[in-house]
């Protein structure tokens, strides 16, 4: 069995990070499925999932870490074709990827202790950001 739903949320961009496990447990619990895979995708080209230790230090350094591997402030083809500024955005998301498996069991996503699950928001302006989630299981 399949169910897909669809969860609308604001972010502020700027490598906007937010914490979403919440609304994907609520989905499973929802659902009348047992065990299976939950997979979360994000629509748009300037998001994506992962997983971390939600925590202010590791918030700071993971928004460290785009800023030195794709940074703001170098040319971008796509600021140049464009002229949106929002071509470190698209790289970014690339990198990451717009979705993410998780399994689960006994209705519970069976992530580690200190695991969320997480959008990180790459454009340079605020979105509404649109998430599919589908739960396949049995």
């Amino acid at each position: 069995m399949v169910k897909t739903e669809t969860i609308g949320l604001n972010t502020q961009g700027q490598c906007d990070i937010i914490d979403i496990t919440p609304q994907v447990e609520q989905q499973l619990a929802e659902s009348t499925l047992d065990s299976g895979i939950v997979t979360v995708f994000v629509t748009g080209s300037t998001a994506g999932l992962t997983t971390i230790e939600f925590e202010p230090g590791l918030i700071s350094d993971l928004k460290e870490m785009w800023q030195r591997l794709v940074p703001t402030n170098i040319p971008y083809g796509h600021d140049r074709a464009w002229g949106d500024g929002n071509g470190h955005s698209h790289v970014r998301a690339s990198l990451l990827g717009a979705s993410l498996v998780i399994p689960f069991s006994q209705k519970r996503l069976l992530l580690g202790i200190w695991q969320q699950i997480v959008l990180l928001d790459f454009d340079n302006r605020p979105r509404s950001r649109k998430l599919v989630i589908q739960i396949m299981g049995e």
